[in-house]
């Protein structure tokens, strides 16, 4: 097993690739027709963010870990290709995060897509400062409610390609954008962490979502190392910042947990998605085969959590399960969902995560009524719950 081992010699000759340069996918959903944007009156409304970036407090990775609680995702928002309203959410508002905070999540993960708003090697990657600027300022709502914000890269499949053929294509654009991340962010504190990929792989290549292929993984290793040693450059508050990476695909197959290199960094955590068990929380209506929580479904969790265990938490390694859900679904010419099922599931599935000390982000899409998956919880036209007893059954496994 290769946690904590020794990186290839061409992630070796990485950092020197590095110090001569001069300066990553959630769910695709389909936009839904009920989530249309907020009126110019209530954004008038909303509350103005105080801009207070904490502070990077002298603690161990394992007690900032340990004040996590619970998350949830702002899913197709700020990664949706095309802007920020354009697969049907409306624009963020400071009172909608409040609201996610006053329901009692003190952690947020902000999935974004940087790529298309950077300009080519000319320019040196530049970020645009209007689009870096307003995902700043949906930070600063959240830290206005002193909540932990984890911010990424997302749906970049298009150009981070883990290849070992494609690296050189790749590192300079994927540092170019983590050099500009941290330092536009360095003043913040410790509540802001940043997650260098998302279920980075190959599209449509083989073993996509089980754990890839050898070569992918050991490029993939090669981004980890570089998202590190790139953030840790940058100085400042981001030579103690928390850091995520991930296994292929942000998977927890065994190949992928085998071959992942964690860099030696003790500010260093593994991002993981565990959508648990598969048939039960995502499948696609066509396959549907579990719509009740079950002794096997709870089986199913414990397996997964037992082998997280195995690999990170036994090792004293921090995990952060970054996404996790499962969807709003009913029977064929049904119209009662199993939503009163899913209050079960998230109420085990939370529960043995917490002995592991893993903290969890809900996917939320904002999708309920309609859309391809039905993960929302959060009506953000209305600032309301959706499934209110599947948030009372998250929040009390953290009572």
């Amino acid at each position: 097993m290769k946690i904590h081992g020794t990186i290839t010699i061409l992630a070796l000759a990485l950092s020197l690739f590095m110090s001569s340069c001069s300066a990553p996918a959630g769910k695709t959903d389909t936009p839904a027709a009920d989530t249309a944007g907020t009126t110019a009156a209530a954004e008038e409304a909303a509350p103005q963010h105080t801009a207070d970036h904490g502070e990077m407090r002298d603690i161990d990775i394992h007690e900032l870990v340990g004040e996590m609680k619970t998350g949830w995702n702002l899913g197709n928002t700020l990664d949706a290709k095309g802007g920020e309203t354009a697969w049907g959410n409306p624009k963020t508002t400071h009172e909608m995060i409040d609201a996610i905070a006053e329901a009692g999540f003190n952690v947020i993960r902000l999935p974004t897509t940087w790529g298309d708003k950077m300009g080519d090697s000319s320019t040196g990657y530049k970020v645009s400062e209007e689009w870096m600027d307003r995902v700043g300022e949906i930070v600063d709502y959240a830290f206005d409610n002193d909540m932990f914000v984890i911010l990424n890269c997302h749906h970049e499949t298009s150009w981070i390609k883990p290849a070992m053929s494609e690296t050189d294509n790749v590192l300079p654009k994927f540092t170019a954008l983590w050099t500009q991340i941290a330092e536009h962010f360095e003043p913040y504190g410790d509540h802001l962490i940043f997650e260098g990929l998302n279920e980075p792989r190959i599209e449509g290549g083989a073993n996509e979502w089980n754990g890839g292929t050898a070569d992918g993984r050991e490029a993939l290793n090669v981004l980890n190392k570089a998202f590190v040693d790139t953030v840790r450059a940058a100085g400042g508050n981001n030579s103690r910042r928390a850091l995520l990476i991930t296994t292929f695909a942000a998977q927890v197959a065994k190949s992928a947990l085998d071959d992942l290199v964690i860099p030696d960094d003790d500010r260093v955590m593994v991002s993981l998605h565990a959508y648990t068990p598969y048939n039960y929380t995502y499948n696609s209506k066509e396959s549907w085969e579990v719509f009740t929580f079950t002794d096997d479904v709870a089986k199913e969790i414990d397996s997964v959590f037992d082998r997280i265990d195995k690999y990170f938490t036994d090792k004293n390694i921090p995990v952060v399960i970054t996404e996790y859900g499962s969807v709003s679904k009913s029977e064929p010419g049904e119209l009662t969902r199993n939503d009163s099922e899913n209050a079960k599931w998230v109420k085990y599935y939370l529960g043995r995560a917490k002995k592991s000390g893993i903290p969890c982000v809900w996917w939320d899409n904002g999708y309920y009524y309609s859309g391809n998956e039905l993960f929302g919880q959060f009506d953000r036209k209305n600032l309301t719950w959706f499934v209110p007893e599947v948030i009372d059954s998250i929040m009390s496994v953290y009572e």
